[in-house]
């Protein structure tokens, strides 16, 4: 299996403080992750912190 993580670095947030707004993102998000199963299919949209889509997770498998 693979986990995918891709966040656009163009959002307002994310130009204004990029450190602070990526560490926002992943500390937000590998909290979340015990909420799933984390099988392929997996993933949710990601948002900065002012909740606009930013992004999204995915669990693919290791062939795709």
């Amino acid at each position: 299996m693979k986990f995918l993580l891709e966040v656009t670095m163009d959002d307002a947030a994310l130009t204004e403080d990029p450190a602070g707004e990526l560490g926002r993102i992943l500390r937000y998000w590998g909290g979340n992750l015990r909420h799933y199963a984390l099988r392929p299919g997996d993933g949710s949209l990601v948002y900065d912190s002012e909740y606009r889509e930013v992004g999204s997770w995915s669990v693919t498998d290791q062939a795709e």
